[in-house]
């Protein structure tokens, strides 16, 4: 484990100014995946509230990773310490954890993002936070999870709202695994009774220039759309969501709460949104495809992740709203800011349709291929 701490200044004989303000400072706010796109923007509000006289920053990594940003690099500079923990997956957290009065894990962000096949560390890190809060008390929770656990299904009210049911699509990892962290999130709390927990549920977020794994992978489903099945889709820009878990910690809210802009978008204005042209297919095939090009490692959709493309997920925002968030990016404004014009946008309409059906053509006969050769070892016996 690396500790490093740093103070508003270096010489015991010159007091920084706000000094006076930082002695009165009783709260310890410790940020689990501080240097992580949200984590930056986390620790930055943190260390602006003059409540807080201590911000203790987390990192779940190899203490030897170069690439890991110095102190310096996350904070916004006020009377607040920062002390900085670097530690291994699997170490014990109580240390960072020690004198805390508020604990904001940063869930999927935490734990080096949202994927397919790193559900299993977001679930882990989450066992290493709740085991090190034991004997901290009273203490605030924080916990980022995604609006993904409610599941994408026909059936889903437009919006969903805070009180809706957790119902993960089968087979997708990530929201499988957020809905396991959160089930041991509620009993820790039911154990804890004198802490508060509050659980955020952010839609797609983004970041400038970086759309994440899940913005990715839906946007490549999307380009392949099933018949029939246009649904609204949400876009959070990561500053929001960072706003949201400071607003979150500074008010007490406690419970579920979803964090999304207003409104959403419905398939018209994503498509205007979306350069590339699109064929509709129907779902059996589409699920097909999906499926070989993620087999191939030529598209970063996995088949399990198909609902959440084809059925509404959208949520509600009045819980957050009430509370006093208030969002400075629409889904239009956060779509285009993780979503970097790529070299299709200066094709023609018609040159690009050309190119996509082609594409489509070709991805639909490896997809036949792949199947028909799949059907014949079933025929085989192997």
């Amino acid at each position: 484990m690396r500790h490093d701490v740093a103070h508003p200044s270096d010489d015991p004989a010159v007091e920084p100014e706000g000094a006076s303000v930082h002695r009165k400072r009783l709260g310890s706010v410790v940020i689990i995946g501080a240097s992580s796109p949200l984590g930056r923007r986390v620790v930055d509000l943190t260390v602006r509230d003059e409540a807080v006289g201590r911000v203790v920053a987390v990192d779940i990594a190899d203490p030897d990773d170069a690439g890991t940003p110095p102190v310096a690099a996350l904070a916004g500079g006020t009377g607040a310490s920062i002390e900085r923990f670097v530690v291994m997956a699997g170490d014990d957290l109580r240390g960072p954890l020690a004198g805390a009065t508020a604990v904001l894990y940063l869930g999927w962000a935490a734990a080096g993002g949202l994927s397919q096949g790193g559900s299993d560390r977001i679930v882990a890190v989450a066992d290493a936070v709740l085991r090190a809060t034991e004997g901290v008390a009273p203490l605030s929770l924080v916990v980022v999870s995604s609006a993904m656990v409610y599941g994408a299904w026909t059936t889903n009210p437009v919006p969903l709202t805070d009180a809706a049911p957790v119902r993960p699509n089968p087979g997708f990892a990530p929201a499988l695994a957020l809905a396991e962290v959160e089930r041991r999130v509620a009993d820790w709390h039911d154990d804890h009774p004198a802490n508060t927990v509050a659980v955020l549920r952010p839609v797609t977020t983004v970041a400038p220039d970086r759309p994440g794994w899940l913005a990715r992978a839906l946007r490549s489903a999307l380009g392949f759309p099933v018949e029939d099945h246009d649904p609204p889709t949400q876009f959070l820009h990561v500053d929001d969501l960072a706003s949201a878990v400071d607003i979150v910690r500074r008010s007490g809210v406690e419970g579920t709460v979803n964090v999304a802009p207003d409104g959403w978008l419905d398939g018209a204005a994503r498509r205007a949104l979306d350069v590339r042209p699109r064929i509709r297919l129907p779902e059996a095939v589409a699920a097909r495809l999906h499926g070989w090009r993620w087999r191939l490692g030529v598209a970063p959709t996995p088949p399990e992740l198909l609902p959440y493309a084809v059925h509404p997920w959208v949520v509600a925002n009045d819980k957050v709203r009430s509370a006093g968030w208030v969002p400075e990016h629409t889904n239009e404004e956060a779509w285009v800011a993780g979503h970097p014009a790529g070299p299709l946008a200066t094709l023609s309409p018609q040159r690009r349709q050309e190119l996509i059906l082609g594409g489509a053509a070709v991805a639909a006969a490896g997809a036949g291929v792949v199947a028909g050769g799949a059907i014949r070892r079933r025929r085989r016996g192997g």
